[in-house]
């Protein structure tokens, strides 16, 4: 599996976000491995993920990484909707957007960069709406012509 394309916030997280990470496919037993093994071994080994089941409404229970089975929850919690959070017990946890797969590249990159920004306020719902809103408004505006002659 290539690396994946992930972002994490540099040093210490003052948001409710600490990084993004866009998947290429929505099969996480596929996925999360890569995930588990780019993320900073000094935090621990990962024990558990959850998850939000309309992302991910056909994963399993557990998910084989290098040497060890990870847990994973499903929430249906909305305040977790398009977030994985990745638990290492009581050592530490990443809490990170979920962009879709399906995602284009370059709304995809604008994601990552925000999501792992230091300063950002924004929960996973909140980021990825305004982001939705955005390409909204540009497609209309696309749609319409754009802007005038000049």
């Amino acid at each position: 599996m290539p690396l994946p394309r992930l972002r994490l916030t540099p040093g210490v997280s003052h948001g409710p976000l600490d990084g993004a990470w866009w998947p290429r496919c929505n099969a996480l037993e596929l996925e999360l491995p890569a995930l588990i093994g780019s993320l900073d071994p000094a935090v621990g080994t990962v024990t558990r993920v959850t998850v939000d089941t309309a992302s991910w409404p056909d994963v399993p229970r557990t998910v084989m990484a290098p040497d060890h089975v990870i847990e994973v929850v499903r929430t249906d919690l909305a305040a977790e909707a398009h977030a994985i959070t990745v638990d290492c017990g009581t050592v530490g946890r990443w809490e990170l957007l979920v962009i879709p797969p399906d995602e284009p590249a370059g709304a995809a990159a604008r994601l990552l960069t925000a999501a792992a920004d230091p300063e950002n306020p924004l929960s996973a719902p909140r980021i990825l709406a305004l982001a939705e809103n955005e390409l909204g408004a540009e497609a209309a505006g696309e749609s319409e012509g754009g802007p005038g002659p000049r």
